[in-house]
């Protein structure tokens, strides 16, 4: 799996971590931001399905 690199304004990853450990929704920080990035994805897939707009044009 490719790795990247992110700068992240400090109080948006304290607000991450509430929801990253155990019991929590997230075992990790990369596992929200994955998660976070497929559902911003799936947004932008279904607005783009709205709109007539289809993927790869």
């Amino acid at each position: 799996m490719p790795k990247i690199s992110l700068d992240m304004p400090n109080e948006l990853l304290e607000d991450l971590r509430v929801h990253v450990g155990e019991d929590k929704k997230f075992v990790s920080v990369a596992d929200a931001v994955r998660t976070a990035c497929r559902k911003l994805l799936d947004q932008l897939d279904s607005i783009d399905a709205r709109h007539g707009r289809i993927k790869g044009e």
